[in-house]
């Protein structure tokens, strides 16, 4: 049994909605950036602007593939994919992830090879771009910034904006060090900083996603709370074949069994327990089998290791 309620499709709906204007908003303004970065960096000389306008590149790549996954995500199910396409949302956030760390790593490989570059740098045009791609890269963070605790897809984006951000800080301070001090060095020594920074929050994202492709439990979900609110439940003897998992990077599905031996407690009683559990667990796709154990066959999936 699997009431929706209206005010989850509500939420849902309207999440996605904000959500797609700030992919909208954030694709157009770093594609126009990324452009003029680029023409900069090769005016400028400047090997750390041509780099960062790659990595920011790779960033837009990475929201189109994000904002396309929210909008498969919204198609309704299937014959074939009964659940819809929820899960290209989980694929996104794991792809996103993925290009986060190449693009760690291809700047680290540019930082290093920088060290032995000394080829003049118009340090005033970098600075001046790099300053341009803070206030941008910040405000496109700003608007995924609310959805990035409830969404991984969206945090996704967050990330790589935030990232972004700070490469971009990076890039505009060691143009200041480089106009008043000429230390060449301070370029690449101030990417590999960034780079390990981006990397530490990049890990977290890799790990969480990778685990929802798993169909894990989601980080926000303690499967041992929800066994113990349903083992407490009037008339409940056992618990078994409990299943949590994340059909997407916003929305979480339970099976379980229940055995009660007093009978079917009737309908009431099981949309009263679906309800309880999306709003104390936000599990909004619940499906309960309750077996009375009248019958002489007892329920194979019983054991907690069988599935």
């Amino acid at each position: 049994m699997h009431p929706h309620s209206h005010d989850h499709d509500h939420y849902q709906h309207g999440h996605a909605a904000g959500a797609g204007r700030a992919f909208a908003i954030g694709i157009a303004l770093n594609a126009i950036f990324v452009l003029a970065e680029w023409i900069c960096g090769v005016t400028a000389n400047s090997l750390s602007l041509i780099a960062d306008a790659t990595h920011n590149f790779s960033d837009v790549l990475a929201l189109v593939l994000a904002w396309g996954a929210m909008a498969l995500a919204r198609r309704p199910p299937s014959t074939r994919f009964t659940y819809g396409l929820r899960g290209t949302t989980i694929l996104a956030a794991l792809g996103n992830a993925m290009l986060l760390l190449v693009a760690t790593g291809g700047i680290a490989w540019e930082g290093i090879l920088r060290f032995k570059s000394t080829a003049a740098v118009n340090e005033t045009i970098m600075i001046w771009v790099a300053a341009l791609g803070v206030v941008i890269n910040a405000g496109t963070a700003l608007l995924f910034m609310g959805g990035s605790k409830t969404d991984l897809n969206v945090r996704g984006a967050y990330l790589h904006m935030a990232a972004d951000a700070g490469v971009s800080l990076g890039v505009a301070v060691a143009g200041v060090g480089m106009l008043f001090t000429g230390w060449t060095w301070l370029d690449p020594a101030t990417s590999l900083l960034i780079v390990t920074v981006i990397f530490v929050g990049t890990w977290g994202l890799l790990r969480d996603s990778v685990r929802l492709a798993l169909h894990a439990a989601p980080e926000s979900v303690d499967p041992l709370d929800v066994r113990r609110y349903l083992t407490g439940l009037p008339g409940v003897t056992e618990v078994h074949d409990l299943h949590i998992w994340g059909m997407s990077t916003s929305e979480t599905a339970l099976t379980v069994h229940l055995m009660m031996p007093g009978g079917h407690p009737g309908d009431d009683f099981l949309a009263a327990v679906i309800r309880q559990i999306e709003a104390e667990f936000h599990i909004g796709h619940a499906t309960i089998q309750i077996e009375t154990g009248t019958s002489s066959n007892l329920c194979a999936l019983a054991p907690d290791h069988v599935v």
